[in-house]
């Protein structure tokens, strides 16, 4: 049995399932982009402060 791509869009379990209980991946996609922008500005810190420290060694 060979399946169709054009039955893959609509997938009514899962719709029925975002709409009652809300969409776990989009929320998870979110929260998964943040972190990795809270991250970044951790890290640019991070090394832009070691980097001041280090050239005072120097």
């Amino acid at each position: 049995m060979t399946s169709n791509p054009a039955e893959n869009d609509h997938l009514p379990v899962y719709e029925s399932l975002v709409r009652e209980r809300g969409d776990a991946v989009a929320e998870a996609r979110v929260v998964a982009e943040e972190t990795q922008r809270r991250i970044a500005q951790v890290l640019n810190w991070h090394d832009a402060r070691h980097l001041g420290h280090a050239s005072n060694y120097q």
